[in-house]
């Protein structure tokens, strides 16, 4: 059966490398201009060919996002800044705009050109026409249902890759153009700089009477009018691999190294026993409700997601304690503290193709071999009895109630 790729978030080097070690086929960034998220981290000149070089030596592709729409001021140095990318030895452009689309071909005409999500690209005649201009990829508009997406695939040329969104927020705006972040705050989120105003919670206040604010109900327990759903598929891939789509994508530059380990592992190891099938394993279904997230939904594929309504709060239930550096053929980790637990607290292991499995801590070792009950210093190296030898970077997580009340 085909494989369906697999595309994952990399807003540094750490969570690149993360979500390389738990089994993206490729990943997506941003260099440090012309990017659609300005606070991810994002890679300087000098940090990205570190970044390809460490990616292709396992085999995983670098898609880098240059999605702004540019201005007359900007679109000189795009050039060199397309030549820079072609030079770290870049996979693929994701890009928006036509003027930078047609330079991307001559300036870096090494790098395939996909075609972003921005473009909303909702019909098979647009997708065949940036076929014709040159694109590999197009990355579809997220309100497409499975169906249209099947038609698109049917009536566009076989050579041209298809891309979906399969994983994490959702935005309220059409293709993720919105103008309120912009209105409200003076961020542009067309440019990588989104306050996400439509996760607030907001009131109404009559004209005649300034500061006296009145809820704005749909129930008795209030309303987020602008309130979005997370999108989850990780239950349908075998649908959206028979619908032709060839890569699904994971939203999340901007989230934790945590983030994007947990949820590239679970959806490898579906597509891998989906492919090879085997029944999947339902530990990886329940590792997605690991990670930061809001209610999900399907997002568009089989229906309108709805509004949840009761919040706009995310859920939090688990808190990263250490990372494992190295674990010795014993189970003799050596740890990195991330936050604070204790000896006796029950932890949970889940590496690069590790399947979660819960421990008690025994009492540690610091550096010099002292007994050590609870490590305190960010990031101090300690030394922990693991039940069984783990991959280096496995994370031990903690069951914590961190959502926001």
């Amino acid at each position: 059966m085909k494989k369906i790729e697999l595309l994952s978030p990399a807003g540094d080097m750490e969570r690149l490398k993360m979500a390389v070690l738990y089994g993206a086929d490729a990943v997506y960034l941003a260099g440090t201009d012309f990017g659609m998220r300005s606070f991810a981290g994002n890679f300087t000149p000098e940090e990205l060919p570190k970044a390809v070089e460490f990616a292709h030596s396992r085999g995983v592709k670098v898609h880098v996002t240059v999605n702004t729409m540019p201005r007359n001021h900007e679109v000189c140095e795009l050039p060199t800044y397309l030549e820079r990318l072609q030079d770290a030895g870049v996979d693929a452009l994701i890009l928006a705009d036509l003027g930078a689309f047609t330079l991307a071909g001559k300036y870096a005409p090494n790098c395939h050109r996909h075609i972003s999500t921005q473009q909303s690209i909702a019909n098979y005649e647009c997708a065949k026409a940036w076929y014709e201009l040159g694109a590999q990829r197009v990355v579809l508009a997220r309100e497409l249902s499975l169906a249209e997406i099947i038609e698109i695939r049917q009536k566009t040329p076989k050579e041209l890759e298809i891309e979906t969104f399969g994983h994490g927020a959702m935005c309220v705006s059409y293709s993720g153009r919105c103008l309120l972040s912009n209105y409200m705050t003076g961020r542009d989120s067309n440019r990588g700089a989104c306050a996400q105003p439509c996760r607030y919670q907001y009131t109404l206040m009559e004209e005649k009477r300034p500061g006296e604010y009145f809820p704005v109900f749909e129930d008795e327990k209030g309303t987020y009018i602008l309130n979005s759903r997370d999108m989850c598929t990780i239950d349908h891939l075998q649908e959206l691999t028979d619908a032709g789509i060839d890569c699904i994508k994971i939203e999340g530059r901007a989230k934790s190294a945590y983030y994007a380990a947990i949820v590239t592992g679970a959806y490898r190891h579906v597509i891998d026993d989906l492919a090879a099938g085997k029944p999947v394993d339902p530990v990886w279904r329940d590792e997605v409700d690991k990670v930061s997230h809001r209610i999900y939904s399907t997002g568009f594929y089989f229906g309108h997601p709805g509004q949840y309504t009761e919040n706009s709060r995310y859920i939090r239930e688990y808190q990263v304690a250490a990372i494992v550096e190295h674990c010795d053929e014993n189970g003799l980790a050596l740890c990195s503290l991330r936050n604070k637990f204790s000896a006796g607290e029950e932890l949970e292991a889940v590496g690069p193709d590790l399947r979660p499995f819960p421990f008690t801590v025994p009492v540690m070792e610091d550096m010099e071999g002292n007994a050590l009950e609870e490590p305190r210093k960010p990031e101090m190296l300690f030394k922990l009895q693991l039940p069984q030898q783990v991959p280096d970077f496995t994370i031990l997580r903690k069951a914590v109630d961190l959502s926001a009340k």
